[in-house]
């Protein structure tokens, strides 16, 4: 629940932008600024909050970080003007990594190893099924009653999660970590790697969809009544990405975030081509919706490389996605600015997982030249905690051991 309400916010302002811009008398790329400065939000508070609660206990921070983000987004609907609004955007991305960061730390805690990608996928199941149901409602009730009305509902979306999470979410100590642990992070080549693997190339996706609603308007010519359609196809994609690809990825972890880039660097190249047609515009958006699945992938190879530092790490990765969800719709409000044309954010997009996709043969070739261990002291202290093997099963297991 809390996923569906973060999901529903920060992809409903999207296609509620030129709702809200001619509303507060702006022109829709001065509009985008609200979105970036929800990515901003993110993008600042998924590390901070992520150090300054090292020591609570992942239950509380769930709680406290929801109640932040029911009240950036009521003010966000209350804002009188432009200035408010940026600033209630802003106050609603601060709690959004951290979040997601402890949630997927929570469900990877509860699964076998060989299962993680898939519990964070399924975590993330909340943001993808809002981008189904979520994000269409909230842009039919905009339509309907108006922009406003659409963030209060999410504000309420936020406020029930606190309820849930306080009568359902696990209960665990406090001091787990400590602030100079999780910074420990920072230190790692292979943590900034993926982290940019994330910032650069999830922007593609996200310079087409801040500007599809407009798109669908001004270049396919459809009515408005049919934007909630291609924001619920762009969901299914999302969703059923986040379903089946993190099952290959916990065999490839990184060779199926690589192919994953180059997926939607080819569904972005195909965007203007298809731009005009209705029935195919739908089949490419089901296919940019689908490389969301690379945030699941990001996620699990942050826990791998980020060694005791897991919240920060888990955290970071919500940082580089909206970072990428600030650089997507600049560039893409750029070309559009420049009288590219509202197709050009495929181009812009292409663009942007390619290069994501160069960051990635980075970090595959160290990962190839040295290969990480994945136990932890975790791990380790829960084998020490089993109960003693058979004679025999001990010399075996030791022979394996030198062997390894």
């Amino acid at each position: 629940m809390g996923g569906f309400a973060i999901g529903t916010t920060e992809f409903a302002s999207m296609s509620l932008l030129p709702f809200f811009a001619a509303d507060l008398g702006i022109d829709e790329p001065t509009a985008g600024h609200a979105i970036s400065a929800y990515a901003l939000g993110v993008v600042l508070g998924a590390p901070l909050i992520a150090v300054l609660g090292a020591r609570f206990a992942r239950r509380t921070q769930l709680l406290a970080l929801m109640a932040v983000f029911a009240l950036g987004n009521a003010l966000t609907a209350l804002a009188p003007g432009y200035g408010a609004m940026i600033a209630a955007r802003f106050l609603s991305g601060l709690p959004h990594g951290a979040y997601f960061g402890i949630a997927a730390l929570v469900a990877a805690s509860l699964v076998p190893q060989h299962r993680r990608s898939q519990a964070v996928g399924q975590v993330m199941l909340g943001l993808t099924s809002a981008t189904i149901i979520g994000v269409p409602l909230a842009n039919l009730i905009g339509q309907a009653v108006g922009w406003r009305a659409s963030f209060g509902l999410v504000s309420v979306l936020a406020l029930l999660t606190i309820v849930l999470c306080a009568l359902f979410a696990p209960r665990d100590q406090a001091g787990r970590s400590d602030p100079l642990r999780e910074l420990g992070a920072l230190r790692s080549g292979r943590v900034w790697i993926t982290l940019a693997i994330g910032a650069v190339g999830f922007g593609g996706m996200f310079a087409v969809y801040t500007y599809l609603a407009t798109t669908l308007i001004e270049v396919t010519k459809v009515s408005t009544a049919v934007i909630p359609f291609f924001l619920a196809v762009f969901g299914i994609g999302a969703t059923l990405g986040n379903l089946f690809v993190p099952r290959f990825a916990d065999r490839a972890l990184m060779p199926t975030a690589g192919l994953i880039l180059l997926f939607a660097a080819v569904a972005l190249l195909l965007f203007p081509l298809v731009a005009g047609n209705p029935w195919l515009l739908a089949a490419d958006v089901f296919a940019i919706g689908a490389s969301v699945s690379l945030g699941a992938i990001l996620q699990t190879r942050l826990m791998d490389v980020a060694g005791e530092a897991q919240a920060l790490a888990a955290a970071l990765n919500h940082s580089a996605f909206n970072t990428a969800n600030a650089l997507g719709p600049f560039l893409g409000g750029l070309a559009i600015r420049e009288g590219l044309g509202w197709t050009s954010t495929g181009p812009v997009g292409a663009a942007l997982a390619l290069l994501g996709f160069l960051i990635w043969i980075v970090a595959w070739r160290d990962s190839r030249s040295a290969p990480i261990a994945h136990a932890s002291r975790s791990d380790a202290a829960s084998l020490a905690q089993a109960p003693p093997l058979a004679p025999d099963h001990r010399r075996a297991n030791s022979a394996r051991d030198r062997v390894a």
